[in-house]
Order: C-alpha cells, then structure tokens, then sequence
C-alpha cells in the first residue's frame, strides 16, 4: 500500500510494513469495529484497517503535520478514519477498542527524556528505549475492550522479553507473532557508536530485530 507523505512527518519504513503484516495476519475472528492507532504518522495503518473494514477508527498522533498526512491519505481513498490531537495514551476516549495499533517511539538515545517537538519524537525513548512502551503496555488493559487486541512493533534494541512480561503481569496474554531482521536505517547508524558504547549493540552489529508483540484482553 503507497501513502503519500508529507514533510516533516515520519517515514514509513520496515517498522511500519511488518506492523501492516501482522495487523493482515491476526486473522481476527471478525473485522474489528473500533480501531484506535496510536502515533498514527502518515495514516498508513489507520487507512490499512478502514480499508479491511473497521468501522470506526480513530488515529491519534501529537503533530499537526502529521494529523494532516493521515487525514489527506485517508479522503484520499475515502475511508472513514478520525483523525484526533494529543497524547493518544494521556487522552479519554469513549469506549474502549477492539484493536489496538501501535509503534511507538524504541530508539535508545543519550537523554532520559523523550523530546517534545521535532522528527526525534517519532523514535526517540529514552535511555532504554521503553519511555513510551512501558506507557502503553499501562495503558493497553484500559483501552482494550473484552476480547481485544493490541498490535505492537519495537526492536529488539528497547527488551522484548520485558514488554511481554510486562503485559502478562497486566493480566493480558501477550506474545511474540512475527519478526524481521532489517539493516539499519538513518538513526542507528548516527548513534551506532553509543548504542555500542551503552551495551546495545554487538561489535560492528549493523542490523537490528523488529518484532511485532500481540496482546489480548481475554475476559
């Protein structure tokens, strides 16, 4: 699927496409009726789950720029998603959703805090690379309705394991359901040197995982 985009916002890349994969692959009983996507960027999976046939989704995302993106890609093929600003994991929303999509920010960086303008907000979290995850898997059991379901890309860079463990402990079943082995694009290979330095990266290692984390609320 092609999406225009403008500058300015961040760039689709293999993240993105192996989010899409999986959000293809769930094989979900039914098409899910309340679709939120969390950091929507370009629209690119908001679009993707309209186009599959959700009947209400909702894209969230903090820059204007990007809200803008989402909205042209979505009139552009006439689907009907809502496009909101905000902080989608601080926001109060109505009901809760049948299917969750997310890729957050997972780049480890030199700074505790996650910036709060710019292009780096789109993969800047943090010194660990969970400041946005840890977030989320708080959020999910609160924005899954009974029998909902959570679609998370991150890299193997921001602790995999963790993220699972964290969302078991939430009392939601969580586990790996697809991965890709990718080089690295333009962030990590201006900051190879310091993910090497803090432990990160292996010696001369200039690929990374990207894995897709599920999560159902079971109830």
């Amino acid at each position: 699927m092609r999406v225009l985009r403008v500058p300015g916002v961040y760039r689709p890349q293999g993240d993105t496409w192996l989010l899409r994969r999986a959000l293809r692959d769930a094989r979900l009983s039914e098409s899910p009726t309340r679709v939120l996507d969390i950091g929507t960027g370009t629209g690119a999976l908001a679009v993707a789950a309209a186009a599959e046939g959700a009947r209400r989704v909702t894209a969230v995302d903090v820059s204007l720029p990007a809200r803008l993106n989402a909205r042209l890609n979505a009139r552009l093929r006439g689907l009907p998603v809502r496009v909101v600003g905000g902080d989608a994991l601080a926001s109060a929303y109505e009901e809760p959703f049948d299917l969750v999509l997310a890729n957050p920010p997972y780049v480890p960086s030199e700074s505790r805090e996650v910036p709060t303008r710019g292009l780096a907000r789109a993969w800047d979290a943090g010194s660990d690379g969970r400041a946005v995850i840890d977030r989320l898997c708080d959020r999910a059991p609160t924005l899954l309705a009974p029998r909902g379901t959570l679609l998370m890309v991150q890299s193997e860079l921001s602790d995999v394991d963790a993220t699972v463990l964290r969302l078991r402990g939430l009392g939601l079943k969580a586990a790996v359901v697809d991965r890709d082995t990718l080089p690295f694009g333009p962030v990590l290979r201006a900051r190879a040197d310091m993910l090497h330095r803090q432990g990160f990266l292996a010696p001369g290692q200039r690929y990374e995982e990207l894995v897709v984390v599920r999560a159902d609320r079971t109830e």
